[in-house]
């Protein structure tokens, strides 16, 4: 049985797109696109994905792969699988910031690690919340619908010359705002909090000049943020579960998904 070129190359662009917009989506997601994540398991994940749902998919368009047309759609839909995965780098990032706040705010700052995810030197406070937040991400299989979204925007978007539309866009854009007013959000308290003790240094300092209230103040400090820290931990969840469902509705909005109920 003879195969043409047109036939072979038909069939290399039936697997190679899909793989695109589905390893873009494993270069960029928490955990699988971390540093520590070895890029062959990487690989080997998107080729098994890709090889599971690519019998399913709806046809190519016919555009000759290797072509101008051929190069934007590639690039196209690595875009869409690289922008979703960094959706959910956004999400943790929320907490690092809101960890890094509390942390400048409660004296903890001092206190730094490597970052193994990023490489950079960050506050140990940040390194909890990032730690927090992932663990919430894969036990509310976060990964997961992630995946399950990025193979059924074949359906909604399909593989074209056109990516994600402006409006897509302007809320990824809007999400980033929203991601840092829930992290100020977060660490308000916090905020709140070490204002009202500061202020009562100032106080002692007025009444009692002769108090080394930097030598004092700066040990105190420390032993009420982690203090404020083990008191604000119960609505780490709910703030998680806000800025997932928040996450959510826009990963849908992009991909052309309807999702009920977040």
């Amino acid at each position: 049985m003879n195969y043409t070129t047109e036939q072979i190359l038909l069939w290399l662009a039936s697997y190679l797109w899909p793989l695109c917009r589905i390893a873009g989506l494993m270069m960029t997601m928490a955990m699988f696109g971390a540093q520590l994540t070895p890029a062959y398991s990487r690989l080997l994940l998107a080729l098994a994905t890709t090889m599971a749902v690519a019998p399913v998919l709806p046809p190519m368009p016919d555009i000759a792969l290797f072509s101008g047309g051929g190069f934007l759609i590639t690039i196209q839909q690595v875009l869409i699988g690289a922008v979703i995965g960094l959706l959910s780098q956004f999400l943790l990032q929320t907490f690092v910031t809101a960890g890094q706040i509390i942390a400048m705010q409660t004296s903890l700052g001092f206190a730094s690690m490597m970052d193994p995810l990023n490489g950079q030197s960050t506050p140990v406070v940040g390194q909890f919340y990032l730690m927090l937040g992932t663990v919430l991400f894969l036990a509310l299989n976060g990964h997961l619908v992630m995946i399950e979204a990025i193979v059924m925007s074949f359906d909604t978007l399909p593989v074209a010359l056109n990516g994600l539309s402006v409006s897509s866009w302007q809320n990824l854009a809007g999400l980033l705002t929203l991601l840092f007013q829930g992290a100020v959000a977060m660490a308000l308290s916090a905020i709140v909090a070490m204002l009202l003790i500061n202020f009562s240094f100032g106080v002692m300092t007025r009444a009692a000049p002769q108090l080394n209230i930097f030598s004092v103040g700066f040990a105190v400090s420390m032993v009420c943020g982690l203090f404020i820290m083990w008191l604000t931990l119960g609505g780490f969840l709910s703030h998680f579960e806000n800025q997932w469902l928040r996450l959510q509705l826009v990963m849908c909005d992009s991909l052309q998904l309807s999702c009920e109920g977040g």
